[in-house]
């Protein structure tokens, strides 16, 4: 694979030091070599990519994305979240084929990527889940991707999304069988089922089995909306986190979406088990959820994440967006040291890694691990001027700032121009698809 090296930049490499030093980094065969000083290549199958005036950090990581989701950005605005689902998102979702979500992916990822994104935890739909992993293929992104599982009998998901239990178990498994450890081990797979009200408790305790048998990730979404707690208390008698615990699903493997809404029981649950909170900032705010209170979770030991959630609840995929916001949020209710600068930049970075079971992969920039790195240009007039790098990371720098991107050491993005797509082409399949999609419905 040769070398590649990021010449002349501002070193930020959320070790654990919070190390920040000035000079090359270079990354050989795919891994990191040297950080910081002056780097002489060793072969003559090196690159030298411009790092002056950026910082040079990990590419970020967003714990929760729904790539399916993209071609129904601004098509879902003004919902709360059991609205938003039963009106549009489903009955978009249902409405997908292969094409169309093969285009759906392919604009998420090249925003994801062109934003500095080099790491994802991704739930699809209930079907074409194949074409999205061919999509990460080829973008180049690092990610773990599990099929929507979804087979409660509820008269409200459109036929296009009914599935039986038999059925999504299997076909997850075919997808694990197919997908797991491919391009190099840079793509994975993790079983997701959507929610405890879209699933039965047969489903929900045999991935809670074959998951921790399989050694894979659980991805799923609870305690998001207090209509949603009401309806699982109403099932259960229970809180959501108890009772998916109780079915198996708690653990350091398993990534749950939002816990906006928490009883101390859940959240001493979460502590107890290691399980990982994805946060939504963005998401929570438009569909009106609420505030998770995640400096209170991390001071209590829970580990939290971040993620974009989807385009229709957002309406974009800017980490750089949702890292700005989980730095401000808390602070009119905790204090203005809530979530300090550093906190947050590593919430959208190391933390994320740590929730997808990457930590000794990516996340931060030390010899030996991965070569996913992100060079973000501090030029600009909304950072100008600055001379605390964490600052500028966490309140000013946009997804638009990021002007190289790498992973696996191989540049995706360079000079804010996208390298493993065709841009113009990915745009004009989205318009197509999505308009294609909506005629239906």
């Amino acid at each position: 694979m040769g070398e590649l090296i990021f010449r002349g930049g501002t070193i930020v490499t959320l070790a654990d030091d919070h190390t920040v030093t000035d000079g090359d980094l270079a990354i050989r065969d795919g891994v990191i070599a040297q950080v910081g000083g002056a780097y002489t290549p060793t072969s003559h199958d090196y690159q030298i990519v411009d790092a002056a005036g950026c910082v040079v950090m990990p590419g970020l990581v967003q714990a929760h994305v729904h790539t399916c989701q993209t071609l129904a950005r601004g098509k879902a605005d003004d919902l709360e979240l059991l609205d938003w689902l039963e009106k549009v998102v489903w009955p978009y979702e249902g409405a997908l084929d292969g094409p169309a979500m093969a285009a759906s992916a392919r604009l998420a990822m090249a925003e994801l990527l062109l934003g500095g994104t080099t790491a994802i935890l991704d739930m699809g739909s209930v079907h074409h889940t194949d074409e999205v992993f061919a999509a990460a293929e080829v973008a180049g992104i690092r990610a773990t991707i599990g099929k929507a599982m979804m087979d409660a009998p509820d008269p409200r998901i459109p036929a296009g999304l009914r599935e039986t239990t038999t059925a999504s178990l299997a076909e997850s498994d075919r997808l694990a069988d197919r997908w797991h450890g491919a391009a190099d081990g840079r793509l994975r797979y993790a079983y997701a089922p959507r929610f405890v009200l879209s699933c039965t408790d047969e489903l929900l305790a045999e991935v809670g089995r074959r998951a921790r048998t399989r050694g894979l990730l659980v991805h799923t979404h609870a305690s998001e909306n207090k209509g949603e707690i009401a309806a699982v208390e109403a099932r259960y008698g229970k809180r959501n986190l108890l009772a998916l615990h109780d079915l198996g699903i708690s653990g350091p493997h398993v990534c749950v979406a939002h816990c906006v809404h928490l009883s101390e029981a859940e959240i001493a649950l979460l502590a107890e088990h290691g399980t990982h909170v994805l946060h939504c900032p963005s998401s929570n705010l438009k569909l009106a959820s609420g505030v998770a209170s995640v400096p209170e979770l991390m001071a209590r030991g829970v580990s939290v994440a971040l993620g974009a959630d989807g385009a229709p609840c957002n309406n974009n995929l800017d980490g750089f967006l949702e890292l700005r916001l989980a730095a401000v949020l808390h602070k009119p209710r905790v204090g203005p040291r809530a979530l300090p600068a550093p906190a947050a930049v590593r919430l959208a970075t190391r933390a994320g890694a740590i929730a997808l079971g990457l930590a000794d992969t990516v996340g931060a920039l030390v010899p030996g691990m991965k070569g996913d790195v992100i060079a973000v240009d501090l030029t600009g007039p909304h950072v100008t001027p600055t001379t605390n790098p964490w600052s500028a990371l966490a309140y000013a720098c946009r997804a638009s700032d990021v002007r190289h991107v790498a992973v696996d050491g191989k540049l995706l993005v360079s000079d804010r121009t996208l390298l493993t797509m065709d841009l113009a082409e990915v745009l004009r399949g989205a318009r197509h698809h999505a308009q294609r999609v909506f005629d239906r419905l």
